[in-house]
Formats: C-alpha cells, structure tokens, sequence
C-alpha cells in the first residue's frame, strides 16, 4: 500500500451524523432522570464513530451458495454446497503489502530500541506490547541506528560477535517480538466455563514477527531463487507487493496491532472505540471472493482464467508452467489485474490468504447457516492436525483450480510459505444517516 500507512490510517475519520423517530427537543441529551422522571434512555457514549476504514471495501450482508460452482475434480470431498447468510463487514481491498507490514515491524523495532536507551514515559500504548511504560516519540528521532546507537543497545537487540559479518554490528530480526493480549470470547461463552473467573480466558502471546524471507529457497528445491531472499522484503521495488513469508501467528498478531494502533488514536480524539481487526472466516472470505457473482467459479465469472482477447485475468501457473504469461514471474503488485464487483483485488491467484477457520473436511456438515466459522486456536503442543488453518484464492505458483472461489486448501499455523499472504476485516456498527 503506502509508505505512511499507520498515519493515514489513524486519521481516516468523519463526523456521523444522528437520527430519531421524534422531534429533537431541548433536553435530549441529558441524563433520562433529570427532566421530569421519565425513563428515556442514556445512549452508551456521546462519541462520534470512526469512517470508512483507511484502504478497505463494504461487504454488504448477504446470502450465498457456499461450496463448488463446478465439478470437485480432486474428489476431496470437503465441501457441500450450502446456502448460508454472512453479516456486512469491511474488508482490505489488497493483501497487505510490503510496506503495510514493514510499519509494523519498524514499530516494534523503535519500540524495543526506546525502552533499551530508556525513551520511555508512563501511560500510553505498551512498548511492543509488553509493558505499561510507552514510548516517548518526541526522543525517537535521535535514534538514526547507526553503528554508535547499536553499540548502546548491547546485544538486547543486535547479532551477537560470533553472527556477524566482517563484525559489522546489525540488528536482530530474530529479536522482533511482538507481544498481546486477548480474552477469549470463544471459549467464555461454553456452557461448561459459565461462571468461571475472567482469568481463565485471557490468552497471552509473543510472536516473532519478522518475515521469514528463506521461504523462497526453502519451498522449491533444486531452483534458484537467492535474489528473491534477499530482495522481496527489503527492496523498495517490491514495497506493494503482497508480504509473505508470514505464518498464522504473525497475521494474527499484526491484526492486533493495527487495532490498537487505531483505537490509540481514536480515544485521543475523543471518539468511540471501535471494533478489532481480524482475519476473515472461511465464509466470510468466500462470499466477498464471490463479489455479488454466487454461483460463479471466479471472481470474474465463467468458466475461463482468461477473457475474450485471451488475456489472463490473475497471477498463477498457466498451462503446464508458462510463470510469465500473465505478467509476473513470481507475485505482482498487489493491485494488478481488475478488481471484482466490490472492488477487492487479488481475491484469486498472486497469493493465497489465510483465513481464522480452523480446517476440518467435514466442517461444511456441520457449522450453521447464519455466518458459519469454525475455530480452533492451537497450543505449540497440540498434534500437527490441529494446527490447519484454512488458506483460499490460490497463488502465483498453483494452477487454475486452486484460484476457484470455493476450492479448500490449508496450511499448519506455525509455518511461512512464499505463496501465502493475507488481509483483514473489520466489524463497524451500522452507518448512521
């Protein structure tokens, strides 16, 4: 996306304006037992509500067909067609790029690198998440993280003697954490957990969060791909491409922090808070991949990858491995190509995308009809097969069927690949008019 994401970002606001069935009075406003007794109701916030989402598109709510448009050619037989129902929500119109999650990195950098030279203050947003100290930005610019300011920060954050180069002092990537918190809704809501103390559903997480660039050597053997290792991430060329090299658990936690990157601000404009960013279920993913289009095979429609003048119309292996015919060797901007009918791009072929759902085969016999999601937040110790996720749209590498609308795949939480991306949705309140 852009250079200066988290800034527009957290300015992206609008005034909301107010409705009511009756005539506005003078002392609408006021406490409902002030005026003469009667009971009429205090509203929860006088706030004003957040806009349009900075980069995202409205998925309006709907109802689609959920599952194969055409024949199940593998014979995986994971899915049924099913009509369910999906609430509206906004989703990021590209995967997030380069440059999108290089905010969030060199956050957590500038975070870490304050609080070891002790540019710190009390209150505020957390230092990587981690603490109630925060950082004070009016010293972060003397941080230029040249050879001096490393030599300061020890080996809290930079490679140790015997990692480096030539001793050439450089930072850490391995250093990166980014820690959060969350109560678990999910798992206070059972039956059986009812009255249980608040505790026992707060989940704590510290998650490496720099991209794993070795995956564009470590998912092809026997090929060459070393400048894509050293370049994708760290060459401005490729700033708005898709970011990849980034498991489950990184996504997860940049959705947390770009939530508290929005509602920090928003509480210092005196507006509400709002809603967190997350991944997109399953058939969230789905339904706004299909764009209005509900029994169609693509994004674009029937039958073909290609239009009338025989042009590709994604990013992925055509015929028998032809990479460049549709314009890009590897993955492309995150933008190319048309958008569909909600103005989302790449919901087929560039990358694939992770998904919150848990991956079962048999899921589709079971979830419900009214937004459907199956989730499960595995442990380190769990088994392998609990820790699948479900991964859709296909991607550069991976022929036509994988770029279907419905077509299932997955991929353990735990792992990076260099053909698996992602983007985020958001649940806003109703728009007022």
């Amino acid at each position: 996306m852009m250079k200066n994401f988290v800034y527009v970002l957290l300015s992206a606001t609008v005034t909301i304006g107010m409705i009511s069935c009756s005539k506005k009075g003078k002392n609408i406003g006021k406490d409902s037992y002030d005026v003469d007794g009667q009971v009429r109701g205090t509203a929860p916030t006088a706030k004003r509500s957040m806009g349009a989402p900075f980069g995202m598109a409205y998925i309006p709510p709907g109802t689609f067909h959920m599952g194969p448009s055409d024949e199940d050619v593998n014979y995986s037989l994971n899915q049924r067609n099913r009509q369910v129902s999906i609430p509206g929500f906004w989703m990021d119109r590209t995967e997030i790029t380069n440059n999108t999650y290089r905010s969030f990195v060199l956050w957590v950098r500038d975070s870490l690198a304050s609080k070891e030279l002790g540019f710190v203050k009390n209150g505020g947003p957390g230092v990587a998440g981690d603490s109630n100290q925060a950082i004070n930005w009016t010293k972060r610019p003397t941080l230029k993280f040249g050879s001096k300011d490393l030599e300061k920060l020890g080996e809290k954050l930079v490679l140790a003697p015997d990692n480096r180069l030539y001793g050439m002092i450089e930072l850490d990537p391995e250093k990166f954490k980014y820690r959060y918190e969350e109560f678990v809704l999910s798992e206070a809501a059972k039956k059986e957990n009812y009255g249980m103390a608040r505790k026992n559903f707060i989940s704590r997480e510290s998650v490496k969060i720099y991209p794993d660039t070795l995956v564009w050597m470590r998912d092809f053997s026997y090929a060459y791909n070393e400048p894509m290792t050293k370049r994708y991430f760290a060459h401005p060329s490729f700033g708005n491409y898709p970011v990849v090299g980034i498991n489950w658990k990184q996504a997860k936690a940049f959705t947390h922090w770009r939530t508290a990157m929005q509602n920090i601000s928003l509480a210092k404009r005196g507006m509400a808070v709002e809603s967190n960013y997350r991944l997109p279920s399953e058939a969230e993913w789905e339904y706004a991949a299909r764009g209005t289009r509900t029994n169609s095979m693509y994004p674009w429609g029937n039958y073909y990858p290609r239009n009338k003048k025989g042009c590709l119309l994604a990013n992925f292996k055509p015929g028998r491995g032809n990479y460049a015919e549709d314009g890009g060797f590897y993955t492309v901007r995150a933008d190319a190509y048309w958008p569909n009918d909600y103005g989302l791009y790449n919901m087929s072929g560039n990358v694939a995308e992770w998904t919150s759902s848990y991956y079962n085969e048999g899921s589709y016999n079971f979830f419900s009809e009214m937004s459907p999601d199956l989730r499960y937040d595995a442990k380190d110790s769990d088994p392998p097969y609990m820790k699948r996720k479900t991964i859709r749209g296909g991607s550069w590498k991976d022929v036509a069927f994988y770029l279907q609308t419905s077509t299932r795949a997955f991929e353990y939480q735990d792992t990076a690949k260099s053909y698996i991306g992602f983007r985020c949705v958001i649940d806003l309140a109703p728009r007022m008019k």
